[in-house]
């Protein structure tokens, strides 16, 4: 793929297939969840150092490695869709795909590729990296109810959340059936395109749930090679899945700060706009600078810009500009200069301050 990191067969062979493969043979349809909790417990104990692991009483898992004052933090869903599991169930590898297959009933049968191929994301970056923060979510695929009802608490100390749980190869989700969901220095920071990822609009997924629920930070929900989900077809493109470890590992190597994002509901579509919607922008601008006055118009860009329905700077500026004279805020720092004069020039003055209720 141009322009994308060479991700050779060699890489191939050195991934970690029997984790995946086995990933895919426990049967963990939404409600029974339980053999696959046992399963990464037993074998985060093995094979990924010294960890934090603790489940709620909706059966969600919360794993912490290592002591950081910031923890990047990933998450997976534990259940699958499929109701056909057979005992004999096994996984073969035709050329780079990978398919569920039983020998008795000579039939495809699913993987749960969505979200095992998450799951084994989650787990490979436990093993490599010191610091981290993973939660694997029961009932995603009926209504996200383990990250509807879990603790907030767990995530008040993550940068941002990454939930590989995406089909196909290259979609970048930044905006959900919820609305948009990271900000825009986050998406800055990630280097998609370097990995051939793009931005695309989903609908529903754990990290949907936790921003409106109000996590406070930016998440995202990436493409990991799975096809046909929900489907006895389903199967797996092992090179895009390696390909989406890789870019988590980089999101996690250098992604170091905190990327706060304040959810208000707002919808931008990274293919164009949606349909700008004048009026809710100003609904918006108000509502900002009603319950913080001293924002600066950098500020808005760099925290809500997301959540607007026009992403360009010039049209928010008016509206910005129009809102703080609306609400009579006063700021002598804050002028506009005629663009054909260098003289700086005051073209207007903002009326004086008044109380805003």
């Amino acid at each position: 793929m141009q322009g994308t990191p060479q991700f050779n067969q060699l890489k191939l062979l050195n991934m970690n297939k029997e984790l995946l493969f086995q990933l895919y043979g426990v049967y963990s349809p939404s409600g029974k969840e339980k053999k696959m909790r046992k399963f990464i417990k037993d074998y985060i104990r093995k094979n990924c150092g010294e960890c934090e692991v603790t489940r709620d009483n909706l059966g969600n898992l919360f794993i912490v490695k290592g002591q950081n004052e910031t923890y990047p933090c990933l998450a997976a869903h534990l259940d699958q869709v499929q109701r056909t599991h057979s005992k004999d169930f096994t996984c073969i590898e035709i050329q780079d795909n990978v398919i569920g297959w039983s020998p008795k009933l000579m039939e495809q049968q699913g993987l749960g590729a969505d979200d095992k191929n998450g799951i084994w994301i989650c787990l490979e970056c436990l093993k490599r990296y010191d610091v981290l923060k993973v939660a694997f979510f029961v009932g995603e695929e009926v209504g996200c109810i383990g990250s509807s009802g879990c603790d907030l608490d767990f995530f008040k100390d993550c940068r941002f959340i990454v939930e590989p749980d995406r089909r196909g190869s290259s979609d970048l989700i930044t905006d959900m059936c919820c609305g948009n969901v990271c900000s825009h220095d986050f998406i800055d920071a990630l280097d998609a395109k370097a990995y051939g990822y793009e931005h695309d609009s989903g609908s529903i997924t754990d990290v949907g749930e936790l921003v409106p629920r109000g996590v406070g930070i930016s998440c995202l929900n990436l493409s990991c090679g799975y096809y046909n989900a929900h489907t006895n077809f389903e199967y797996t493109c092992l090179p895009e899945l390696e390909k989406c470890l890789e870019f988590v590992c980089h999101i996690i190597e250098t992604c170091t700060a905190v990327y706060p994002f304040h959810y208000y509901g707002g919808r931008y579509s990274y293919g164009g706009y949606d349909g700008f919607d004048e009026d809710a922008d100003y609904e918006m601008m108000e509502q900002l600078l009603s319950n913080d006055n001293s924002l600066s118009f950098e500020d808005i860009c760099n925290d809500w810009l997301l959540n607007f329905n026009t992403q360009d700077r010039d049209i928010l500026s008016d509206i910005y500009q129009d809102t703080r004279i609306s609400l009579g805020i006063d700021d002598d720092d804050f002028f506009m200069n005629d663009d054909d004069d260098d003289s700086g020039e005051i073209i207007f003055d903002l009326p004086p301050l008044r109380k805003v209720s």
